[in-house]
């Protein structure tokens, strides 16, 4: 029997007249990986931080095991302004964790005696092996500069650090609040990898399926303010899902045809002979409340008509731009087809959305230009782009860009029809837009960009915040929107989904333009890398033995002296670790499951191993 770490007993939450979730029962085991799955401004957050003891519930109660380590990443994390990454990063109670913070400042500040006397206490202390953990953490989250101020960061930046505070103090149970949001999907993947092959149990929400159906083994949903629970990954939730649904569109039919009848009998029944059967008008009024009980799903209807859009849709001629040493286009050249469904990808920093920004006319670039053609009329969802008053009305926010919405078949909707689509009842819509939550303020963002009626969609991360019912939707509408699209986004069910090909940016103005969506150009990639190693190994094995001269210019400095002693070490328990897995593989008792995810796992490690080898062999020149 499992261990339980946290139980959660009959937890009700209001705002007001809202209420966001009633009577929620549940428990999370030792191991146990749950996601949380529910629409927008239903208390996904709101239900984390009462679990984390942010907030209060109204009635119920949250129990953890005694002694257990918890971490907690937030949607929106803060530090104080002045505090150091390297502060935030190490940012626990816990004294080995607290020692490490200690021996990375004197490694960043390269003060010896203090290294000196650190190293022994590291020493004795066995916290060399924890420091190697929270330096690869660091390494895959792109967290470098540990003197910078927190306030100095961006909003993704600050998410990173804290989502690498929450993993290097190695807690038993994780709370996370959107952990893919600002990740690159370099980021995302290694994140992945690291969470399902961890013991660790945890609590998440997140609107990237891929990562629930790789990472969960348990899927919990609230819906209409009452919890479900699926003890599978995402794809298992999925079917069962459908399961309940039906069951409940059948119990509603047939509550149907039993009211017919009972509308009958309440019709012939006398005045007179009321009070003799009335446990039967009783059971008349419970039978017409589930026959009108509706089984909406929350979808979002996006029928709105696009505007004609002619043959010539953009042309980019010799377009650069630069900022400082960093180039994001050189010369860059291209033709934009009508109806091409185009992604972006990359990683942080490469110039994905100055991209965007110089297509929409935000930003000039440095030389050459882009020729858009007369009939293109732009709709642009971007990352910043909320820009709504908060003491403002939803529909009256809506109401200041247009009266009427046209739809395709030449119908128009009233602002209100428009924004009950999109989820907004009545009641919503006439609340102040400073009563939303995150995703249905992006929501109501999504429905003033579509709107407008434009042709050609340009949207830059709208995956973040959205949620699943929502990106679902999206995602149906954009394949049949009848104009041009790009999307700037790290999720890769998203692109898969809706891009045709793909734009790669993988920076210092060096871009791949990829016939296929997400997932094939990562299948390509891991082979071509495959390719690449076998291909280096084998010129190694061909070199003559003479080792060239060491570089005299430099020597390693203590810091690169330890790394190069942690990489030998790690890359020989990887290489251990593959050949394991690969004597799994062939022994032909595994599951399809176990196929699938032991596969994944060698495939992740066959690119660390060439990843870490390729350092080694960098600082091995120097020593």
């Amino acid at each position: 029997m499992q261990t339980s770490y946290l139980q959660v007993d009959r937890l009700t939450r209001r705002f007001g007249d809202l209420l966001l979730f009633d009577d929620v029962t549940f428990g999370i085991a030792q191991k146990q990986k749950t996601g949380l799955i529910a629409r927008n401004g239903a208390g996904k957050t709101t239900l984390l931080r009462i679990i984390a003891g942010r907030e209060s519930a109204d009635e119920g109660s949250v129990t953890f095991r005694n002694d257990l380590r918890i971490g907690y990443l937030e949607q929106s994390p803060r530090y104080p302004d002045e505090m150091t990454v390297l502060e935030a990063c190490f940012s626990s109670t816990d004294p080995t964790v607290r020692l490490i913070a200690e021996y990375e400042a004197a490694v960043a500040s390269e003060d010896v005696r203090r290294l000196e006397a650190l190293t022994v206490r590291m020493d004795s202390e066995k916290a060399w092996d924890y420091e190697r953990k929270a330096k690869q953490i660091l390494s895959q989250l792109k967290i470098n500069n540990f003197n910078h101020a927190i306030g100095t960061l961006s909003g993704g930046q600050v998410k990173r650090v804290a989502l690498a505070n929450v993993l290097i103090t190695e807690p038993e149970l994780i709370l996370l609040d959107e952990p893919t949001n600002h990740l690159d999907l370099e980021m995302t993947e290694w994140l992945e990898a690291y969470l399902s092959q961890s013991s660790i149990s945890l609590l998440m929400v997140t609107h990237d399926r891929y990562f629930l159906d790789r990472v969960c083994n348990d899927i919990i949903e609230i819906d209409r303010h009452s919890l479900f629970r699926y003890r599978g990954n995402y794809s298992y939730y999925l079917e069962k899902r459908e399961e309940r649904l039906a069951a409940a569109r059948t119990e509603v039919e047939r509550a149907g045809n039993l009211l017919r009848k009972e509308l009958e009998w309440m019709r012939r029944q006398p005045q007179a002979r009321g009070t003799k059967a009335k446990y039967r008008i009783d059971a008349f009024y419970e039978l017409e409340e589930k026959a009108h009980r509706q089984s909406d799903s929350g979808d979002v209807r996006l029928h709105v008509r696009s505007a004609y859009i002619g043959s010539k849709i953009f042309e980019a001629v010799g377009v650069s731009k630069r900022f400082g040493e960093t180039r994001i286009l050189d010369g860059f050249n291209y033709t934009f087809a009508r109806y091409e469904k185009l992604g972006i990808v990359g990683n942080n920093g490469t110039g994905k959305s100055t991209f965007i920004k110089m297509l929409t006319g935000e930003i000039p670039p440095d030389s050459g230009h882009f020729d858009i053609g007369e009939t293109v009329r732009f709709g642009y969802y971007s990352q910043d782009g909320l820009t709504f008053d908060d003491d403002m009305k939803v529909i009256d926010a809506v109401q200041n860009i247009a009266e009427y919405v046209t739809l395709g078949n030449g119908k128009t909707l009233s602002v209100s029809q428009f924004l009950n689509h999109f989820l907004f009842t009545p009641d919503k819509q006439h609340n102040f837009i400073r009563k939303l939550s995150g995703g249905e303020k992006r929501r109501l963002y999504l429905c003033t960009v579509l709107m407008r009626n434009p042709n050609f969609l340009v949207l830059d991360e709208p995956t973040n915040d959205l949620d699943i019912v929502t990106l679902n939707v999206l995602e149906e509408y954009l394949q049949s929107f009848k104009g041009c699209v790009i999307v700037v986004s790290h999720d890769r069910f998203f692109m898969d989904k809706v891009v045709d090909h793909i734009l790669v940016f993988h920076g210092n103005a060096n871009m791949q333009d990829f016939p296929g969506n997400y997932a094939q150009y990562r299948e390509w990639k891991e082979n071509a890398d495959r390719e690449k190693r076998r291909e280096s190994v084998q010129a190694t094995k061909d070199a003559p033995p003479a080792r060239p001269a060491k570089p005299a210019q430099r020597k390693l400095s203590y810091r690169e002296r330890r790394e190069l002693e942690f990489l030998e070490t790690e890359i020989a328990a990887l290489e251990a670790e593959k050949a394991q897995l690969e004597t799994t593989l062939s022994s032909g008792n595994l599951s399809v499951d176990e196929l699938t995810r032991h596969s994944h796992r060698i495939a992740a490690l066959i690119e660390t191993i060439g990843q870490k080898t390729d350092r080694w062999l960098e600082l091995s020149e120097y020593e």
